[in-house]
């Protein structure tokens, strides 16, 4: 019996390098990929994590992405590494370049921080994409292309430009809260197989249904 890709296979189509499942190939602890999600690359699909940018260890923030996500060429993540403190009259960060300016180093708790950056499940996000640090993105949003997401995007929403804001919702509110308790990329890889038309079609009642 068919179960669809490998999730483990770093390159699921085959003679189709710039398609790579990244939870293979993800190392930093701190990047969380879910099963199925792939990253569309022609140039090197498998370094995903040049595109997490300012993700230093000691900020300590993590990139959750989950599954069956579908990421596109040149997205990127800035990441709370990239802030300086704001408190003060000047932001320029004197004390990474020593020889006495380390005095100004910010105190704990003084750079400013968003936490995690959470992707959900079944997220389209295209091309040059960039997310700012600590955005929550919901399962089943749509990010269009070199849009630059500054707030949480409320899941099936599809949001564009810059700063990204709603174009529309993909569906009712009805439909949205059914599609978050049936959760499909949850099931069993089986019943994701015997169900794929159900999954890609729009009949809600269906997809509840589904066995």
């Amino acid at each position: 019996m068919l179960h669809g890709a490998d999730p483990k296979d770093k390159h699921p189509m085959k003679g189709f390098p710039q398609i790579c499942f990244i939870q293979n190939t993800v190392s930093n602890p701190k990047i969380i990929i879910g099963d199925y999600t792939y990253y569309d690359d022609p140039e090197d699909s498998e370094n995903f994590e040049r595109n997490v940018l300012y993700h230093f260890p000691s900020i300590g923030d993590k990139l959750i992405i989950g599954k069956f996500c579908a990421l596109a060429r040149g997205i990127k993540f800035i990441m709370n590494g990239a802030n300086h403190k704001l408190n003060g009259f000047s932001t320029y960060p004197f004390q990474i370049f020593g020889n006495g300016w380390e005095k100004v180093a910010p105190q704990a708790g003084e750079l400013p921080s968003k936490g995690d950056t959470v992707i959900g499940n079944d997220v389209w996000i295209g091309y040059e994409a960039v997310m700012m640090p600590g955005v929550q993105v919901g399962d089943g949003a749509i990010i269009a292309a070199k849009s630059v997401v500054v707030k949480d995007v409320l899941p099936y929403t599809i949001v564009g430009g810059n700063p990204a804001k709603c174009i529309r919702q993909r569906f009712d509110d009805e439909t949205i809260s059914a599609l978050l308790k049936v959760a499909w990329w949850n099931w069993e890889i089986e019943k994701i197989t015997r169900n794929l038309e159900q999954i890609v079609a729009a009949d809600i009642e269906a997809l509840i249904n589904c066995k």
